[in-house]
């Protein structure tokens, strides 16, 4: 069982992956919908991976007004976009495509010049996302997985990204067999108004109690971040990520 814990915003812990679907998109739709209520036109940021994966073949199911939603990807490998490993390409498959969402705006990782490419994607979230005190961008609804070393988006244990507050966008250098990559930084993801994390899996377990320590090293585990986030944090899990038997 997991002690002396605190966990930064409201818990979810799933017996199987039915629920686990469920509780998510449940999470992720009213999120949405309240926002919607909110503003004429809502930009999220969705991660990619196997987690996430059936959460946005059954959010595809949802009856919203996607029309007036904006979807960004929160970061990319450099790969070719119809390649299996893009998280653009899986996120089409899964929800653009069933829902026809048309306005959506890819980390072009696939471009030669990372560097050039975030920028321009810097400027692409600058003119589409509105912002909040300091000029910074605030996403409605972000979708956040965690890794088992404790890595969210694409900023890794004991590399620099995890500490740039300057930019928006990084270009993430390659490191042995892992590919170069553009993730959206850590200012944009700490001011989400709302963020889903989801976790499935006893391997999982690890990194998730080192976010919910109330102190810890953010450079060995990047996703303490999540402690700093601005507005409301869910996390979506099943009991094996959360240690619960």
């Amino acid at each position: 069982m997991i002690i002396t814990k605190v966990v930064p915003g409201l818990l979810i812990a799933t017996p199987d992956q039915e629920s686990f679907v469920e509780s998510a998109v449940q999470r992720i739709g009213k999120a949405m919908r309240d926002a919607l209520m909110k503003n004429d036109r809502i930009a999220i940021a969705l991660s990619g991976g196997e987690t996430p994966r059936p959460v946005y073949r059954a959010l595809s199911s949802e009856v919203l007004a996607w029309s007036r939603v904006d979807i960004h990807i929160v970061d990319e490998r450099a790969v070719p976009k119809d390649d299996k490993r893009s998280n653009y390409g899986m996120i089409r498959e899964e929800l653009l495509e069933p829902t026809k969402v048309t306005s959506v705006f890819p980390l072009e990782a696939w471009k030669p010049n990372l560097e050039e490419a975030a920028k321009e994607a810097e400027a692409t979230i600058r003119k589409k996302v509105r912002t909040g005190p300091g000029n910074v961008p605030i996403f409605d609804v972000v979708v956040l997985g965690i890794g088992d070393d404790g890595h969210t988006a694409s900023l890794f244990p004991n590399e620099p990204t995890v500490h740039d507050e300057a930019r928006l966008v990084l270009a993430v250098p390659a490191k042995a067999a892992r590919e170069a990559r553009l993730s959206l930084a850590r200012t944009v993801l700490e001011n989400a108004d709302n963020i889903i994390v989801l976790a499935t899996g006893a391997k999982k377990q690890g990194a998730i109690e080192r976010v919910w320590e109330v102190t810890g090293d953010l450079s060995a585990t990047p996703a303490r971040i999540l402690r700093n986030a601005r507005g409301g944090i869910t996390w979506v899990i099943d009991r094996a990520a959360g240690g619960l038997g």
